[in-house]
């Protein structure tokens, strides 16, 4: 039997990127390669490193390209080896990173931790990107939740919540999505962009998911008002419910708080790890490699 890979340690990823200038070799050949076309003189060439400057030049003409060009790297004094630990730390953990954990570990001020975990976040939504879940006979959960805000008086009325929308596809991948409300009219528009037609689509009985059928979709639900979480035909959304539970257990217990704006960079962030869950030795790889796009 054949073990389950494991993200780096620490130790494994000092040794990787010891210094500065191995982060940027690193983003060098991983974005151009050991040789490619000078944009200068238009032959095969291997670049060599400027001294001093975060470019490599041209070995017949002198053509200078900067590997931090297009990264979340562009326009930062914050050391390269200071970007790369961040995403290390973003990659090793299962409930988030703080800003102010940065903060300590770097010895940065809080604003520029801040502004690195949220650039870090941006850029995995980007790499995860925005695929369609399902697909013929292929199960899809669909559940909402809500984020942050309060709940106040004895009818139990949400305040200043977020209501965001999951797309779970068993042993797949997830797509979450803010939408404006419950109601059919917010929802189903959503599903359709995500959910693949044709998919065995599971929710709960919320009535707004009435109309699935009618997009193209096989619907089963499961009736959680009145105790049931596994139906007699076998349709639940539980996998759904455990991501919004890690989910929470990240923004309340890492976070302590988010706010409406920001909660898309975080909601990328948990769906990058969930959806690298199996691979998590090449999590910090496939960021690496998406620098070259």
């Amino acid at each position: 039997m054949s073990k389950k890979p494991k993200a780096p340690t620490l130790r494994q990823f000092q040794d990787r990127f010891p210094t500065e200038d191995a982060c940027l070799e690193h983003l060098m050949r991983t974005r151009f390669g050991d040789r490619h076309d000078c944009g200068g003189c238009g032959k095969s060439a291997h670049y060599y490193r400027v001294k001093a400057r975060r470019s490599y030049a041209c070995e017949y003409c002198g053509h200078q390209v900067y590997p931090t060009a297009g990264t979340p790297f562009e326009r930062t004094r914050t050391p390269l080896r200071d970007w790369f630990y961040v995403m290390f730390m973003f990659c090793a953990s299962r409930n988030g990173v703080a800003a102010k954990e940065v903060e300590r570990q770097l010895g940065v001020t809080y604003k520029t931790a801040w502004r690195m975990c949220h650039e870090i976040r941006e850029y995995m939504g980007e790499v995860d990107g925005d695929e369609p879940v399902g697909g013929f006979t292929k199960q899809v959960e669909v559940d909402e939740t809500f984020i942050g805000g309060k709940i106040r008086g004895s009818d139990r009325r949400f305040q200043n919540k977020t209501i965001v929308v999951g797309m779970l596809e068993r042993g797949g991948d997830i797509v979450t999505r803010i939408v404006p409300n419950r109601r059919s009219g917010a929802l189903l528009p959503v599903i359709k962009h995500s959910v693949k037609l044709h998919s065995i689509v599971h929710t709960d009985e919320h009535k707004s998911y009435g109309g699935l059928a009618m997009y193209g979709y096989y619907h089963e639900t499961v009736n959680h008002s009145g105790g049931e979480y596994v139906s007699a035909k076998g349709s639940t959304v539980n996998g759904i419910e455990g991501f919004w539970s890690q989910l929470k257990r990240g923004i309340n217990g890492t976070h302590i708080h988010v706010s409406g704006k920001h909660l898309p960079k975080y909601l990328a962030e948990f769906e990058f790890r969930r959806n690298m869950r199996h691979s998590p030795h090449l999590m910090i790889d496939h960021l690496m490699v998406s620098f070259s796009r």
